[in-house]
């Protein structure tokens, strides 16, 4: 159980960290290659595709944590049962967006296949960097779903506003800061 808490909790992020890091190590590399020796023709395509990939992931990371862009000053206006049915529909829209945009990364994907195109550089086929648009895709139907699940088994609970939500992290950095201050001092 821990395990699937866990991959909840920070499977994109994960993923969005790793590719991070690569590009940050071979970008790195490249630098050194240039200073001493002769530039690598790979590095630029290399960070490029980890780029694209993190941004497909961090569609269903933003679903999740409840970060898609959104008026939530205008949210906190409306009533609570308003609030949370307006909560469930954005999910629904969203759930049905990811859907017709992986509906639609299948052709992509099939005319890459059969184009047969590869990547300048690396020589890697063209459909091995599509797939981030099935994965992205895939993983924000299912984020979508799990936030609609959330959203109506807390139908009735209140969440937080925005001032509330703000107030609430700036005592938790403060604390943070604090206990950093008192660490400091012994």
């Amino acid at each position: 159980m821990k395990v699937i808490k866990w991959l909840d909790e920070h499977f994109e992020e994960t993923f969005m960290v790793v590719f991070l890091i690569l590009i940050s190590f071979v970008s790195l590399l490249q630098i050194i290659c240039r200073t001493f020796f002769k530039a690598l023709p790979w590095p630029e395509e290399f960070s490029r595709y980890c780029w694209i990939w993190s941004v497909f992931i961090s569609l269903p990371y933003t679903m999740r944590k409840g970060n898609m862009l959104r008026v939530n000053v205008l949210m906190d206006l409306f009533p609570i049962k308003a609030r949370n049915t307006i909560n469930i529909l954005v999910d629904l829209i969203n759930t049905v967006i990811m859907g017709l945009f992986l509906f639609g990364s299948f052709t992509v994907i099939k005319n890459a296949i059969t184009s047969g195109r590869t990547s300048p550089a690396m020589a890697l086929p063209m459909h091995f960097v599509y797939i981030c648009l099935l994965v992205g895709f895939g993983l924000g139907i299912f984020r979508g779903f799990q936030q609609m699940y959330l959203h109506i088994k807390n139908f009735n609970k209140k969440e937080m506003t925005t001032l509330e939500q703000a107030m609430a992290d700036a005592a938790e950095e403060a604390a943070l800061a604090k206990g950093d201050l008192e660490g400091g001092r012994n």
